[in-house]
């Protein structure tokens, strides 16, 4: 039986007939994973009526909650993969990743992504010479890898040389990824969602999906207001939010907090920045600072699909801002926010059919600018192929 309150609000014959009728895809979610999907559907499905289900205000999962890091992996965070994947499965996942980034750019263009390419730099402090090393070590062969496999010439090479004039204190090593660059993750999503309503596509953003039921004619969805309308196929693509509509995928949410200062004149940082396996990382904005990471400090509790930020990693963050990044002068943060992953046992998305009529485009292992659009894209192929 229908709680009395969810009643309160439904929908009108008008609204039924004008806005959820002879709809033939609905996607839920408007990340860059569901718009991408939306998008392939209409080039596969022309004259398919295709309708976008968000449950946020804007894409409230990590689309436009991200640092806008184009990367496809540091050298350690690349060998702690190894360690517990196989090789070749992590170089697959990289050149997806790679691959994902060149469509993302082709889609929208460098411009509108305000795309800058900077490079990405790994930090080392002295007390981790030792992983220092081993990454040191790793890097011709991993360079010739990425030569072979995606044709970048001498992608990671040592940057010691430039430590002092990124200002940071209590930094041994580092090592450049020439490859890297950055991007403005609002102006993506704008450029997204223009793209899907010159296709045609609509979008709908209040209307959480609570439900699917597939009954082989087509999908009953039901929404937070209770009530329910009807598609003849349906793309989840809600990433670290999809457990809670179907939690046998496996996928889990994962909170990354975030903090970006007040504009710091002679800003020094310029480029993306990793430090420890990728638990934290860095870049410059507008003359701010944006910092974020730290989920490591307590996995379990970051284990979660509440937004929020808390003292531990707070303080956290804001030492290493203070302590190793920008140690010389005056700073002041203007906001925090934070955003939720999708994250699994392993670090290659779920692409797959949940019934004859559902297809599931999730988890993207904390790389959503660089391979959402290409599980969005495959996702819908899935759906229609």
């Amino acid at each position: 039986m229908s709680d009395p309150k969810s009643l309160a609000y439904q929908l009108s014959y008008w609204e039924w007939d004008t806005f959820f009728r002879d709809v033939d895809i609905v996607v839920a979610g408007s990340g860059i994973v569901g718009l991408s999907a939306a998008l392939r559907a209409r080039e596969l499905a022309p004259h398919s009526r295709i309708i976008v289900l968000e449950r946020g205000t804007l894409p409230i999962g990590a689309s436009t909650r991200n640092a806008g890091f184009a990367c496809f992996g540091s050298v350690s965070e690349l060998l702690d993969d190894m360690a517990s994947h196989p090789e070749d499965a992590v170089w697959a996942l990289v050149e997806r990743r790679w691959k994902g980034l060149q469509r993302l750019r082709q889609r929208i263009g460098d411009t509108r992504l305000r795309y800058a390419s900077w490079g990405g730099y790994e930090l080392f402090r002295a007390e981790e010479q030792e992983t220092f090393e081993q990454c040191a070590e790793a890097i011709p062969a991993f360079n010739r890898q990425l030569k072979e496999m995606l044709g970048i010439n001498e992608a990671y090479r040592l940057a010691n040389e430039q430590i002092n004039s990124f200002g940071f204190r209590g930094v041994a090593n580092l090592i450049c990824n020439t490859a890297e660059g950055q991007l403005h993750a609002g102006e993506m999503m704008l450029a997204l969602m223009g793209l899907a309503r010159e296709a045609g596509i609509e979008m709908y953003n209040g209307i959480s999906v609570q439900s699917l039921e597939d009954d082989g004619a087509g999908v009953n969805i039901r929404s937070g207001y209770g009530w329910s309308i009807r598609s003849r196929r349906v793309i989840v693509a809600t990433n670290g939010l999809a457990q809670q509509l179907m939690p046998s995928v496996a996928v889990r949410p994962a909170r990354n907090q975030v903090l970006i200062t007040e504009p710091i004149p002679g800003l020094p940082v310029k480029g993306t920045f990793h430090y420890d396996r990728g638990y934290y990382y860095f870049r410059n904005v507008d003359g701010r600072l944006l910092l974020g990471g730290g989920r490591n400090l307590d996995l379990e509790g970051e284990t979660t699909s509440e937004f929020g930020t808390t003292p531990l990693i707070r303080s956290a963050l804001v030492k290493l801002l203070k302590d190793l990044i920008l140690p010389s002068q005056p700073v002041t943060v203007s906001q925090w926010w934070s955003g939720i992953m999708g994250v699994g046992g392993r670090k290659s998305p779920v692409i797959a059919p949940i019934s004859d009529n559902i297809v599931v485009a999730v988890r993207l292992g904390g790389m959503g600018v660089a391979i959402g659009m290409l599980v969005g894209e495959e996702g819908a192929e899935l759906l229609l192929g």
